[in-house]
């Protein structure tokens, strides 16, 4: 198996790989062996370098839950964190629709991510919905201080490398990080609605 090495930011095969090839096509031979071994090469290398860019995007994305979760903190002792706590980057429910944010909540819902956030539940009529909100809250914030702090290791990591890598974590960084922060921002929306209408009727008894 030909090795690979890097030139300028980016990975070729070695010489002798791309002279078979030629070869192979001087000769007019379009199912050569020598294009047969160059196209089993790449699509072994591409395999490899994927595998790698995702493995590194999805364990990168789990280090800044911990960096989101930190950060947030911090943010919560001061003046600011109520001026970021109620963003609403998407409120047309048709455009969340669009972009799938249904479909990521159903997977939520179906898969171990519904244990990450144990304490956004109502389970009954009686439960504080203010709490959960601030909960949502705290989850939204934290996993959009953690798609920040990824798309600057993306960036990073598409000047380093190259742009492939980049993108690559990009869409993990997306789908762990920018996704359940709109989906956030969407749970919250219909709460503030149930809190004004429940807040309506204690005025109206009052």
């Amino acid at each position: 198996m030909p090795t690979v090495y890097k030139n300028n930011a980016k990975t070729v095969l070695k010489s002798e790989v791309l002279a078979r090839l030629l070869r192979g096509l001087s000769c007019g031979q379009s199912r050569s062996p020598a294009r047969t071994v160059f196209i089993r090469d790449v699509s072994y290398n591409l395999n490899t370098l994927m595998i790698k860019y995702l493995t590194f995007g999805v364990s990168i994305s789990f280090i800044s839950w911990i960096v989101g979760m930190l950060l947030n903190f911090i943010l919560m002792k001061t003046g600011y964190y109520h001026k970021i706590s109620n963003l609403n980057f998407i409120e047309n429910k048709k455009q969340n629709k669009n972009i799938g944010i249904e479909y990521f909540k159903w997977i939520v819902k179906n898969s171990f991510f519904k244990f990450f956030n144990p304490k956004i539940k109502v389970d009954n009529k009686k439960t504080d919905l203010t709490e959960i909100r601030k909960e949502m809250t705290i989850a939204e914030i934290s996993h959009l201080i953690a798609f920040i702090f990824v798309t600057v290791i993306a960036l990073y990591m598409s000047i380093l490398h190259n742009y492939l890598f980049g993108l690559t974590i990009m869409i993990v960084n997306v789908l762990m990080n920018l996704y359940p922060s709109l989906l956030q921002q969407e749970n919250k929306r219909r709460i503030d609605k149930i809190i004004k209408r429940q807040r309506k009727t204690v005025a109206n008894k009052i």
